[in-house]
């Protein structure tokens, strides 16, 4: 199980870490943080594609540790480092989805590391 703490206001941060948490439960409510595709602090090779597909898998088991999956996010931002790179990611992103995808956001936007991609979500829990 991961680690968990909970606030006076019942919030429960999973995974706490010295400057944020993986994800941010908050009644039905699930935020997961920005998630890029680095190991031991480098971007890896292979493109947008294999970038969305780390990030994707890296959000999916995220998900699950709040006992979620992706067909639970109702909103996603996407931050692209080079809007030339949406297309590609979009054929990744939306293999995700089995049905209706979340709302989402598509920013252009540097990207901590230089990363071509970061993408955070919101997930509702609605009774689960």
């Amino acid at each position: 199980m991961p680690a968990q703490s909970q606030d006076d206001r019942g919030r429960k941060a999973v995974n706490p870490g010295a400057n944020y948490s993986e994800a941010i439960e908050a009644g039905d409510f699930v935020f997961l943080s920005g998630k890029i595709a680095a190991v031991r602090g480098r971007i890896i090779p292979g493109g947008i594609e294999a970038e969305t597909k780390m990030v994707m898998d890296n959000l999916q088991t995220a998900l699950a540790k709040s006992g979620l999956t992706m067909d639970d996010v109702v909103k996603a931002t996407v931050f692209l480092n080079d809007l030339n790179d949406f297309s590609a990611m979009n054929e990744v992103y939306r293999s995700y989805y089995t049905g209706d995808p979340p709302a989402r956001s598509t920013i252009q936007s540097g990207v901590v590391l230089n990363a071509g991609i970061e993408i955070d979500l919101i997930a509702y829990r609605g009774g689960k």
